[in-house]
Parts: structure tokens; C-alpha cells; sequence
């Protein structure tokens, strides 16, 4: 089971209260991983990744394992922590201003 956390405004879209779990067929990449969340939560198509080029949306950042994984590529392998579940896959809004 891939864990998964997102900010509250998705949750709340979602109708979830706390993380998500998630089968996930194959290779466990961002891009599965945003595909089975996608498959489960419709209604979150198009608010974390554009659905034509499948590019991260701005001010959407995605960490595990106290790294920063938003500017990986899309089919790059999570780390191990996130694919055997111990570790979560944090989808975060960034805040931004000046």
C-alpha cells in the first residue's frame, strides 16, 4: 500500500480526513502513484499535474523521505520507505509572495 499525503485544500476535495492509501500496479513512480490517486479521486484530475502534459502544477511540490522529489522525472522509482509503505509520498502547496 503506497501512502499518500495531501494539503488540506485537496483533502477536502477529496472528502478524506487524513492520508490515502493506494494500490498501485508496476513500477511505484510519481506518476503511477499520480495516476491510482487520480483513478481513485476524480475529482482531484487537474490539480496537482496539467491533465494534457502531465507536468506538476506550479506551487505543487512533492517530498519523501526529507527529499524534495517535485523536479524529478515522472517514471523515476520512488525510494523504497514510500514503496513498501512505511514512508509517505507528501504532495505540498507551496506558498509563495512577496
Amino acid at each position: 500500500m503506497i501512502r499518500v499525503v495531501l494539503p488540506a485544500h485537496l483533502r477536502r476535495l477529496a472528502r478524506v480526513s487524513g492520508e490515502v492509501q493506494l494500490e498501485v500496479d508496476g513500477a511505484v513512480t510519481q506518476g503511477s502513484v499520480l495516476d491510482a490517486l487520480e483513478a481513485s479521486y476524480p475529482m482531484l484530475r487537474g490539480t496537482i499535474r496539467d491533465q494534457v502534459t502531465y507536468q506538476r502544477r506550479p506551487f505543487i511540490r512533492f517530498f519523501a523521505c526529507q527529499q524534495d522529489l517535485s523536479n524529478e522525472r515522472s517514471d523515476t522509482p520512488l525510494p523504497a520507505e514510500v514503496r513498501d509503505g512505511t514512508e509517505p509520498l507528501m504532495v505540498v502547496g507551496a506558498i509563495a509572495g512577496g
